[in-house]
Order: C-alpha cells, then structure tokens, then sequence
C-alpha cells in the first residue's frame, strides 16, 4: 500500500515574488510540505501524489495526479473566505520586513511573527475545514498549502 501524501508539489509559475520575505516563506513551506506531509484525498487509489496547485478564476485548483501524471481529480475552492486571511497575511509580511529593515525591536518583530503564525492557523483551519470529506490533511500540511495559496495569490 501506498503513503497516502504528496511527493511532488507543481506550481504554474517558479519565479520568485516580489517580496523576499514572502519568497522566503514560499520556499519553506515547499521544502517543508515535501519533506513530511499527510495528503489524503477521499476514494482515492492509494498515494503518493503529484498536486499541481494554481489559482485560476478566483478559484483554488488543487490537481491531483498519481506520482505517473496520472489525472486522479481536481478540486476547485472559491477563494472569498480565505481572501480576508490572506489579505491580512501580506500586511504582516510587508510589516515584518518592514520591522526587520527599519531595525525594529526584537519584541516588535516577535510580536509580528506571532500574528504571522496566528493567520497560518486559522487559514490551516479553514483550509482543512473547506477540504473535509474530500481530502485529509493533518494540520502542518494544511499550514504549509495556505502559505502557497498566499504566495499563489500574491502573483495576481
């Protein structure tokens, strides 16, 4: 039997963002989303998987293929409930750069990253939640796939 996470991760557009934090960000949650994952997807044969995630039309796609390619189901989620969570997550990334080049205090830039890693959980949650029934997710996997979907979102 397979592991049931993905092995490979496909965005439309490697190049960098604009910003370097958010870059930065980006980067991680890739190298940590494929270094340790859990990516269950409902009546599906059993993994890894490859997902190609894009956002196209206001929408969410998560492309979900056999590690072959093969086109195993696609899920498109209305970004309109994560728009709030992802517009705040870009003004803590623009503050804590901001913070960090302005020569900021240590607790400002703590405080920040605190509410930073505040926006992540409740977009974890909210992930998950608009996810529930069709793919599992343990909760640092869906914190790393709301960090992309904020960089995803950032490119429009």
């Amino acid at each position: 039997m397979g592991e049931q996470c993905l092995q490979r991760l496909v965005l439309p557009d490697q190049a960098p963002l604009p910003n370097p934090y958010a870059e930065a960000d980006r980067s991680q949650a890739v190298a940590d989303l494929l270094a340790q994952n859990r990516f269950d997807p409902a009546g599906l044969p059993a993994g890894p998987y490859a997902l190609y995630l894009e956002i196209r039309e206001g929408r969410l796609i998560l492309d979900i293929r056999s590690v072959t390619e093969a086109p195993l189901r696609i899920i498109a989620l209305a970004l309109g409930p994560f728009r709030r969570l992802i517009k705040d997550y870009h003004m803590v990334v623009a503050s804590h750069e901001a913070a960090v080049t302005e020569g900021g205090s240590d607790a400002r830039i703590q405080a920040i990253d605190m509410g930073r890693r505040g926006l992540h959980n409740e977009g974890a949650e909210l992930l998950a939640a608009r996810l529930d029934g069709r793919v599992t997710l343990d909760f640092e996997t869906a914190r790393r796939l709301f960090t992309l979907v904020c960089a995803l979102h950032q490119r429009i």
